[in-house]
């Protein structure tokens, strides 16, 4: 009888699993971690969205358009890490746990007291803003639902938010954390808006056409999606534009699970749980990386034309292919859920024909032709690029050339997984004209933006991730430093802090320091409005007079210098 008990059980198992039932086979502690904040918890951001050049590694807690809401340890545990940058994370807390997991808390505004005092002598140490350490296990314990910061919006240009993760302690991989406990309501089904068709050789086809094909799509009476019937053959693939609603907020997330059925055969699956940061790159070989580049839609494929190891992807049957036999009929399912199994459906009717081709991918052959698997380094005129192996996902022709002192590398359409190297011959320059001189990318609005440039004595370069049009820009502006909530020569013994604003347009700040009476003061830069701010109550003075001394260089050593005098006493 035990036996029989025992078989059922598992089979049942099977089947929830089958099924996406997130309840079975659930290892996770589910009644451990705590919400981060005291408020509704309403999210901007889900586990897995498609971001830009990365998947969402946690969830984006919504904090009533402000900052400075209380963010408590989801834990006991003790703080093994944080960070201050000026982009990313922004302000970030790591926390350690018994229990093999670390919760991660950023774009926070400020620490706790404890935590604040802990990390300025840091600061005030090395003397930078920027700091990142990693304290022991006994430096900063805390206890569960301690409160350990203030929610912010530091980390870039962004609106005020919280955004939280768990990882695995040990391989540092990040999980979702609805896997936790951590729930959200949630009674809407996915959106879908648009169906991709890809011909994925040179002889596969939908509707007579070898190019990537958008279905017309009509709702049925349960709401369901049903696509026109079509007549391929070959080699196919599909992809959806998808997104997800949660109850309390209109902002678009994105999907948990994508899978793709043939016949009732489950071939490819997409599944928002885990996955490694080094993984990230991944995602523009899962999105149609040119139509995002051309239109700005993300379309997620549910097949995997490259090499990809994405284990949000694995469990794909033929790389989630489908191979089209002339004279046979196949029924396409693509579902897409969220966390909640809610879930909407689109049914693609195939008709197996094989027919002449009407409209064909063309590839125009240039001199500089990618073997993705190879070392490519190409010259033309006075600049050179470099491609370390596996640069790129496929072979293909380079477009390389240049016209009126502007470099095009190719167009900004193919995917890259890796930097590679572009090199300017400045041997033509003078010395002078090489300090102020400095590589700058040209975007399609004819935008140019400073890139990170290496100088040697006769050649320029930089290490990228993008393709586009760059060339040679020079840099004479020196950077705007601006008293703002103070004037010179002013009593300032009721103000809390000073503010100064800075700005560079050119080629943007590199550096800065804040000196008061010849010694540095910490104080922090908000790159968003350009403001610094030091807080008075981070040094008591004795006398009355002080002066004030910032300087700022930008990223050609442009130098800029402001002194100002003021008053206080305390």
């Amino acid at each position: 009888m035990k036996k029989i008990i025992f078989i059922s059980f598992l089979i049942y198992a099977s089947f929830c699993f089958s099924q996406g039932d997130i309840s079975i086979n659930n290892s996770y502690p589910t009644n451990y971690f705590s919400n981060p904040m005291d408020i509704p918890l309403v999210l901007s951001g889900t586990f897995g969205e498609l971001r830009s050049n990365h998947f969402h590694s946690g969830i984006d807690i919504k904090t009533k358009q402000r900052e400075g809401i209380e963010v408590f340890s989801s834990a006991e545990g003790y703080i093994s890490r944080i960070k201050v940058s000026l982009w990313g994370f922004g302000k970030a807390i790591y926390i350690t746990h018994p229990n093999g997991y670390t919760t991660v808390y950023a774009h926070l505004q400020k620490f706790s007291d404890r935590i604040e005092n802990y990390i300025k002598k840091e600061q005030y140490k090395i003397e930078n803003f920027e700091v990142e350490v990693y304290p022991s296990k006994d430096e900063l314990p805390v206890s569960k639902k301690e409160l350990i910061a203030y929610s912010g919006r530091t980390g870039g240009f962004m609106g005020p938010h919280l955004h939280f993760e768990i990882r695995d302690s040990k391989t540092e991989r990040t999980i979702n954390p609805f896997f936790f406990g951590i729930s959200i309501s949630d009674s809407k089904k996915p959106t879908l808006n648009t169906v991709i068709g890809y011909s994925l050789d040179s002889v596969s086809q939908i509707n007579q056409i070898n190019e990537p094909t958008q279905l017309t799509l009509v709702k049925d009476a349960n709401g369901n999606l049903i696509a026109n019937k079509i007549y391929a053959y070959g080699k196919i693939g599909f992809g959806i534009n998808a997104y997800d609603q949660l109850d309390d907020a209109t902002n678009k997330n994105g999907i948990y699970s994508l899978e793709l059925f043939v016949n009732g055969q489950k071939v490819h699956e997409f599944k928002a749980d885990e996955f490694a940061f080094y993984e990230s790159n991944l995602i523009n070989i899962l999105i149609d990386y040119k139509r995002y580049q051309l239109l700005n839609q993300r379309i997620q494929k549910c097949f995997n034309q490259h090499k990809n190891n994405l284990s949000l992807t694995k469990n794909s049957l033929n790389n989630g292919i489908v191979t089209i036999e002339d004279g046979l009929n196949y029924t396409i399912e693509i579902v897409a859920k969220d966390f909640k199994g809610n879930e909407q459906k689109i049914t693609i009717p195939i008709t197996g024909k094989k027919e002449n081709i009407i409209a064909k991918k063309q590839e125009t052959a240039t001199p500089y032709k990618i073997k993705s698997e190879e070392f490519n380094e190409f010259t033309n005129e006075f600049a050179k690029v470099a491609f370390p192996k596996n640069t790129f996902f496929n072979d293909f022709y380079l477009n390389f050339e240049v016209k009126n002192n502007i470099v095009k590398v190719h167009t900004p359409i193919v995917p890259l997984a890796n930097n590679y190297t572009l090199t300017f011959d400045v041997s033509k320059y003078s010395e002078a004209e090489k300090n102020q001189l400095y590589i700058a990318s040209i975007s399609e609005k004819g935008r140019k933006s400073y890139e990170t440039t290496i100088k040697k004595s006769n050649t320029f370069y930089t290490s990228i991730k993008k393709l586009g049009e760059f060339t040679l820009l020079t840099d004479y502006e020196k950077p705007i430093i601006s008293l703002y909530n103070f004037k010179n020569d002013q009593w300032l013994s009721n103000h809390n802090n000073i503010k100064v604003k800075i700005l560079d347009r050119e080629t943007g700040v590199k550096s800065f320091r804040c000196e008061i009476d010849g010694k540095w003061i910490l104080m922090e830069y908000d790159v968003t409005t350009g403001l610094l701010t030091y807080d008075f109550k981070d040094i008591t003075y004795t006398e009355a007079k002080h002066n004030l001394k910032i300087v700022v260089i930008d990223n050609v050593g442009n130098l800029s210098t402001l002194e100002a005098t003021f008053y206080r006493k305390k």
